[in-house]
């Protein structure tokens, strides 16, 4: 079996960020200058066939072996409870407020789309890998200046009443994957747990702290500026936004939302998370990637002196709002010229917050060096896909081995040049080619953020000017090319979606797109790959819920209650999709496919 060579991909290390002494949150350093274990990640060395060891390179095309191979553990017997197998959260009532409670699982459904699936496999098949997808978390600082809650005056849906928790609902959804005992149809131990990108919301430090304890283990206060008290739209008094806590008959609570003494204080109260008992690994989205997942910015003094300073814009009128909008939405200000310049038009608009320094944004590099510090290894591996070699090759891609039989490979979909949708450059391109290639005796999972109907923008990279980029399109037909490619795992549209692709020559497989945990249904998704001994391979699909219960109290201001209000106010955001659940064939699915 051949081993994969792998470039690792960008990000500037986190700098061990200067915070106003009132604040006394805890810093991120950068991490620098550690050894990377062999057992943990061996992508910043290559071995020649002599069997010596050197550095990479650092060069773009730089390759390396993947992490070392980790056999499946003994199965356990195969279960339901934990799942939405069993049951799932449930809207009561057709109007108005509506609360959750317990409602009847959702059954797996058998897709045949890409081979037929045959009787008597249940008894002969064979665990290959099980590992659980996590995607789009959108950790948010809420208090962030940055952030354009006031769009909510064109489109309601703009801002969303359960932004504030988004760090204890994370939480619950590590406890969840705690608790499961491996994949729910072949009993397997979980392997790995990988986030598809979006991990973070606004391409800020200090949500990048959050996002990297809540999946490592530590503790979190999830508030930024005043250590006291929380400051932003909710307690502004503006009519537009919920003021969960003051009694003023705002928009949201003339919809039912109810008033929650105690709301904020518990909101930004410091939380602990007992980190994944797994590894993990992580994918980058255009939400960490850029400031408001959309602007190639990162340089533009003036936005980064408004994130950390004393000023946020909260109310503009509703013309106003939508003339941004529109330039966000039809991808007029990659390089946000025209948002700087509508934040001028404001200014005197703004109001005073407390300054903070963790607000500012991070770079690519400093994303990876982030994930490389120690202080966030957890259960690892070191980097949690990313290495070294990234870092020297500014690239944020790599590949690892699953098991014996299965690699996996995290590409970086976002476009440096700007905007939302995403693309990959031609190296990177070229790389994801030459990995399938010589890994051809394994069988292939890819991770990405994108889907590849999101893949559109191809806009170049500044600091690549001269390198083309590769949409969707043409990475279906390059994944269709690979007979070992199984499916293409990747989140982005907040929906379930799992769509079957034919590629030349018979060749097949499925891409697996989840819906995300900061809108209502909040699902994750557990992916179990089965060799049924009969000329066919299954992938086994099953969604879960955070570990938070489905009936709330708005009494219980616990971590554990605020996951479960987190839940209970996504459903009943204003202006919110829904049908991000999916189709039943969109759900827990059994996937079939012709053994190659």
């Amino acid at each position: 079996m051949s081993r994969i060579r792998s470039v690792a991909s960008s990000a500037l290390g986190v700098h061990r960020r200067t915070l106003l002494a009132a604040t006394g949150a805890v810093t991120l350093s950068a991490g620098v200058g550690y050894a990377l274990r062999p057992t943990d990640s061996q992508a910043a060395t290559t071995t020649d066939t002599a069997g010596t060891t050197s550095a990479g390179t650092g060069d773009a095309a730089a390759e390396a072996p993947v992490g070392a191979s980790r056999k499946v553990p003994v199965a356990l017997a195969p279960y339901t409870r934990g799942t939405t197998l069993t049951s799932v959260a449930t809207p009561r009532g057709t109007s108005g407020y509506r609360r959750l409670g317990d409602g009847p699982g959702w059954k797996r459904v058998v897709r045949e789309n890409l081979a037929a699936a045959k009787s008597g496999r249940e008894s002969r098949r064979t665990a290959l890998a099980a590992f659980v997808q996590l995607t789009d978390l959108h950790l948010i600082d809420a208090q962030h200046p940055l952030r354009l809650e006031y769009l909510r005056s064109t489109d309601v849906h703009a801002w969303r009443p359960q932004e504030a928790l988004t760090v204890p609902g994370a939480v619950a959804l590590v406890e969840r994957l705690n608790a499961l005992r491996g994949g729910p149809v072949t009993g397997a131990p979980l392997h790995f747990a990988m986030t598809t990108g979006d991990n973070t919301d606004n391409n800020c430090k200090s949500e990048l702290e959050w996002f990297l304890t809540v999946m490592s283990g530590g503790r979190v206060t999830p508030n930024t500026g005043d250590p006291r008290r929380y400051e932003g739209v909710q307690n502004s008094g503006l009519k537009l936004y919920w003021q969960a806590d003051d009694a003023v008959r705002d928009a949201d609570k003339q919809l039912g939302f109810p008033h929650i003494e105690g709301f904020l204080d518990a909101a930004i109260r410091e939380l602990r998370s007992p980190g994944l008992n797994i590894p993990w690994y992580s994918t980058v989205g255009n939400h960490d990637a850029m400031p408001l997942g959309t602007y190639a910015s990162h340089s533009d003094s003036y936005l980064t002196d408004l994130a950390v300073g004393g000023k946020k814009l909260m109310n503009v009128s509703a013309a106003d709002a939508k003339k941004l909008q529109d330039s966000l939405k039809q991808d007029k200000d990659p390089r946000g010229t025209v948002f700087k310049d509508f934040l001028k038009a404001h200014a005197r608009s703004m109001r005073s917050v407390t300054p903070d320094e963790s607000r500012a944004p991070f770079t690519p590099r400093e994303y990876v060096q982030a994930h490389l510090n120690p202080a966030h290894r957890g259960h690892g591996p070191v980097g949690h896909g990313y290495s070294t070699a990234n870092l020297e090759a500014g690239t944020q891609y790599y590949s690892f081995r699953i098991a014996d039989d299965v690699i996996g490979i995290s590409l970086d979909t976002t476009d440096p040049g700007g905007h939302y949708e995403g693309s990959i450059g031609a190296a990177q391109f070229k790389w994801l080619d030459r990995t399938l290639r010589d890994n051809k005796d394994s069988y292939a999972i890819i991770f990405s953020h994108h889907t590849s109907e999101t893949m559109d923008n191809l806009r170049r990279d500044p600091a690549r000017p001269n390198e083309r980029r590769v949409g969707g399109a043409e990475l279906l037909q390059l994944l269709g090319s690979h007979r070992n490619v199984l499916a293409w795992v990747n989140g982005h549209i907040h929906k379930n979606v799992i769509t079957p692709h034919s590629g030349s020559g018979g060749r097949s497989f499925w891409e697996i797109s989840t819906a995300s945990h900061v809108d209502f249904p909040q699902l994750a998704r557990i992916i179990e790959v089965v060799d049924n001994k009969d000329g066919t391979i299954s992938l086994f699909t099953t969604l879960i819920e955070s570990s938070a219960p489905h009936r709330t109290s708005f009494t219980d201001l616990s971590q554990t209650g605020l996951a479960g209000l987190y839940r209970e106010l996504s459903l009943n955001a204003p202006g919110a999709r829904t049908t991000l659940a999916g189709d039943r064939k969109d759900r827990n699915t059994e996937l079939v496919l012709k053994k190659r």
